[in-house]
């Protein structure tokens, strides 16, 4: 068990800034700095996959809030090999970054939407690639079959293999409004299959959604506090343009979050989550091209830093308020 998974009681401002190398939430930077001794960066790659929400066999456009990309807007082009989008994706941030371990990213569409030989191959060539430290793989929960599991399962075997699932909601009825295609009974079986089979599972929730209350959000960030996951995405609605949410904006626009008011309930989720569960995210990363609103969430650095300047005057952190 690594540092950062260790408990630290009684929680205090000093132990708790201390813990989690300045932040008062566990953050995936910090994770990653204590898992492998230095900086990790994440590359984006496409393995050419479309989604079942897509190809008809659902539906045919995706979920209400899906662009183009399906989430992978900043992957790479699925026409190259596997190696070949590594080595892109290397040097198109070399002027960021100078660190020499990476995660390879399946980030476009759903990721294990595709005969398990295929997917053995570009999986394969990503995890035995010397640079790459992590093997991340974003998918659907309806689309994990037994064959795909034994397969994640091996892999494992060789470098940590992380599943991506986006639950969003735990509320049926948004679910539905979304065009998510599955149930919740669906997300938290495949949870209970990946953590059998000692895989590590982060979950994508999305705050905002039309028609939700805060009390509705805290309620799925409760719901997926007490499951068998290791890491959350706690993803600000943005409004894409081209999204039949983006039409459905234009159309009549409904309430989304203030700056203020986000940062605000974020601290809210933060203190309600267990700090033994690693945040990946905690706004969205939509392209600013295509972003309708809310237009403050494109400048990402001010939103972190009011996230943490929220926690300090409030004296709080991560899991403060959770009750096992």
């Amino acid at each position: 068990m690594s540092q950062s998974q260790k408990p630290v009681t009684p929680y205090d401002e000093t132990n708790i800034e201390r813990l989690w190398g300045g932040r008062r939430y566990h953050s995936l930077d910090y994770h990653l700095r204590e898992t492998f001794g230095e900086k990790v960066y994440r590359l984006s790659l496409n393995g050419g996959m479309t989604c079942p929400n897509r190809d008809g066999r659902l539906h045919s456009r995706g979920c209400t809030f899906c662009s183009a990309g399906g989430s992978g807007d900043f992957a790479a082009s699925s026409m190259l090999s596997v190696t070949e989008q590594i080595e892109s994706a290397k040097l198109r941030i070399q002027d960021k970054t100078k660190c020499k371990k990476y995660i390879a990213y399946f980030q476009a569409f759903t990721n294990t939407y595709a005969p398990t030989a295929y997917l053995r191959r570009i999986f394969t060539e990503a995890i035995v690639h010397p640079d790459i430290a992590v093997l991340s793989i974003a998918t659907r929960c309806d689309c994990l079959p037994s064959d795909v599991l034994e397969l994640l399962s091996e892999l494992n075997k060789v470098k940590p293999v992380w599943i991506e699932l986006g639950l969003q909601t735990v509320h049926e009825a948004t679910l539905s409004a979304i065009r998510s295609g599955f149930t919740v009974s669906q997300f938290e079986a495949a949870v209970h299959a990946l953590s059998e089979r000692g895989l590590t599972i982060v979950t994508h929730l999305i705050l905002g959604l039309p028609g939700e209350t805060e009390d509705m959000m805290l309620a799925s960030l409760s719901f997926v506090s007490r499951l068998p996951i290791q890491g959350v995405k706690l993803q600000l609605l943005h409004v894409l343009r081209g999204t039949d949410l983006g039409l459905q904006y234009e159309a009549k626009p409904f309430p989304l979050f203030s700056l203020e008011e986000y940062c605000r309930f974020l601290v809210r989720c933060l203190e309600r989550l267990p700090s033994r569960i690693v945040v990946h995210r905690l706004t969205g990363d939509g392209p600013k091209a295509l972003l309708l609103a809310p237009l403050w969430s494109a400048d990402k650095k001010r939103v972190l830093n009011t996230i943490q300047k929220e926690l300090k005057e409030q004296n709080t952190w991560q899991g403060k308020l959770f009750a096992e």
